[in-house]
């Protein structure tokens, strides 16, 4: 019991690594990949299809693989030559791939609106973008929430990947004591941390799609 309390401190350290990933991931990729949902249903053929071929080229190759691009092959790249630090490095990588799923799921949120409250909004002075403020993006918040949740759990989960670039998450921290100390147990502390972080985030929304599903009733 001592031993496994002795271990607490240093996963909460690699913790810290691990959760400011998540959180900065976040805060790039959710309004990011709003903005790549309306520009993939927007009505200009160019723009849409840049967009389509960006989201197929997210999400058809392997995370690991962005994040190896983007650390070792970007510095080599014509014009960008850019060598990003490791954890920028991560967060470009993390942001940019979760921009694109996020973007499918908006898109198909806003899609899901039924055209005649586009029809409605217009009889009533509104344009565009106020229509999607005050009638198509609160409906589909609702809707994907769903969706939404899965994917922020998936991403707890590939923090982990962050392990190549020998950055200290709660991963690389327990595999370190467990090649140190020749025993398995910081392998379930880990654990215990990730299912922890889930089982928040999870009550996190299990409690906003109960507040958001109020308006439907």
């Amino acid at each position: 019991m001592d031993y496994v309390l002795s271990l607490i401190g240093p996963m909460a350290e690699g913790a810290k690594v691990t959760l400011s990933l998540f959180f900065i991931t976040l805060i790039i990729s959710l309004p990011l990949g709003l903005v790549l949902a309306l520009a993939r249903i927007s009505s200009w053929p160019l723009l849409s299809t840049a967009v389509n071929g960006y989201i197929w080229l997210m999400r058809g190759t392997p995370l690991m693989l962005q994040l190896l691009f983007v650390y070792f092959a970007l510095p080599f790249v014509p014009v960008i030559g850019i060598r990003l630090p490791d954890f920028p490095a991560a967060i470009v990588a993390f942001g940019l791939n979760y921009a694109a799923y996020f973007a499918e799921i908006f898109r198909a949120g806003i899609q899901s609106i039924d055209r005649g409250q586009y029809e409605g909004s217009k009889v009533l002075g509104l344009s565009y973008l106020q229509t999607l403020r005050r009638i198509v993006l609160p409906q589909m918040i609702r809707r994907v929430l769903p969706p939404m949740s899965n994917e922020t759990i998936t991403l707890v989960k590939d923090t982990s990947l962050i392990y190549v670039l020998a950055l200290n998450d709660i991963l690389r921290t327990a595999r370190g004591i467990v090649q140190r100390d020749f025993t398995t147990t910081p392998f379930l502390v880990a654990a215990v941390f990730y299912l922890a972080m889930t089982l928040v985030l999870t009550w996190l929304f299990q409690r906003m799609e109960k507040h958001y599903a109020k308006f439907d009733e």
